[in-house]
């Protein structure tokens, strides 16, 4: 039987993705396409016409509750893009430090609408545990465009031009609050990481994970962040599956000399506990 923390934390995460309940309608235009497309502006002026009559044109998306699950999809209604796998991740990660008494903070870079961030904070609350932050670092504003003359390794990236990835501080603060979990133990971090984070207000972590997409966001995480990673603290990538994101891990690994094995999530994510 499940204690009341185990089904508190259980219905968040079935909450903040939306699984629950089916993926609704999603209006044409709206995400999916890129900024500048013609078809994206096309359906986006067919849509501003009939909204005035209270009708829009949309399609119903044929996701499998697996994808869904397993975080392949850009949801509509959700709260995280993570899906079902990569949060019950992070929620095993977060008992686990708290049980081992691992010392730091959490961290996620790149939260979208924050979902993951929200759930980071709710099984603190859940676990009785006031003296751990969530740090929330973020433009939003979206991707930053590749810098080649930093990051070669990002020729091509195109993500900056997605609208749909720029979610505001403001909408992220509301999330917070609708879930009841706003408080002094969050922290925000706004502006690209290659500005935040070197002079971030932390000294410890026991959790950093890393949803940049880029190799240079990755990177900048990295040597930013895991220098302060607490042994038998955890590092998540969430877009291993993006070749310029598992380059920029591979490469700091090496570089570093780290060894520790990389364990699979889901189909896209992967992660690994720093030696203690």
């Amino acid at each position: 039987m499940q204690t009341p923390d185990e089904l508190y934390i259980d219905l968040l995460k079935k909450t903040l993705t939306f699984s629950l309940w089916p993926e609704p309608p999603v209006p044409l235009g709206i995400f999916g396409r890129r900024k500048h497309s013609t078809r994206r502006k096309m359906a986006q002026g067919i849509n501003r016409m009939l909204s005035a009559r209270g009708l829009l044109l949309a399609e119903v998306p044929a996701y499998s509750a697996e994808q869904r699950a397993g975080g392949e999809v850009w949801p509509g209604y959700a709260d995280t893009m993570a899906g079902l796998h990569r949060l019950n991740n992070v929620e095993q990660c977060v008992r686990q430090v708290v049980a081992d008494g691992v010392p730091g903070d959490f961290i996620e870079t790149g939260v979208w609408r924050g979902g993951t961030c929200i759930l980071m904070r709710g099984v603190l609350k859940a676990l009785g545990v006031s003296d751990r932050r969530v740090f929330v670092a973020d433009s939003f504003e979206g991707l930053p465009q590749p810098e080649m003359d930093r990051y070669p390794q990002d020729k091509g990236d195109a993500l900056y031009d997605y609208d749909f990835l720029a979610v505001s501080e403001e909408t992220v603060r509301g999330n917070f609050e609708r879930y009841g979990l706003l408080d002094d133990q969050v922290v925000f971090l706004k502006g690209f990481f290659a500005d935040t984070l070197p002079d971030a207000p932390i000294d410890q972590l026991a959790i950093m994970r890393l949803d940049g997409d880029m190799y240079s966001s990755t990177m900048d995480a990295l040597n930013n962040l895991y220098h302060k990673l607490s042994p038998g603290g955890f590092c998540i990538i969430d877009d291993y599956a993006l070749p310029v994101c598992a380059q920029a891990v591979e490469d700091f690994r090496k570089e570093h000399g780290i060894d520790e094995p990389l364990e699979p999530i889901d189909n896209f994510a992967k992660f690994w506990r720093k030696a203690a």
